[in-house]
């Protein structure tokens, strides 16, 4: 089974950047290469929520919200996917997942810890 591990959330001043990172340390190149991968954010009450996706051929989705200012990339050979966000927003806070991607970005592996990320005004 995938497992993901994510780091890099914490709190951000509002115009502000983080560098999130997703890894799976436990996955073959020939497991993590081939699978979609997304990241999701969370806030109380809701579900996790779409933000960005980046399929094996590394064509990438945003929600509306993000584009043009969060970037999601990934490199294979070191079983990592990133997801960069600049000009953070106080609505931008939230716990953020990174997750394999089914169809219509709908996850469908195991959620891990996910990465705090909090942005004041």
């Amino acid at each position: 089974q995938v497992r993901l591990e994510e780091s890099g959330g914490g709190l951000a001043q509002a115009g502000g950047s983080l560098r999130l990172s997703c890894k799976c340390p436990r996955c073959i190149f020939s497991v993590f290469s081939p699978l979609d991968l997304a990241w999701y954010r969370q806030v109380p009450g809701k579900e996790p929520d779409l933000v960005a996706l980046i399929t094996s051929a590394k064509s990438t989705k945003y929600s509306d919200s993000v584009k043009e200012r969060f970037t999601i990339s990934r490199d294979n050979s070191r079983k990592i996917v990133w997801l960069r966000m600049d000009d953070l927003k106080p609505v931008d806070s939230g716990v953020y997942y990174c997750n394999t991607a089914g169809r219509d970005g709908v996850p469908v592996g195991a959620w891990g810890q996910g990465t705090q990320v909090t942005v004041s005004s």
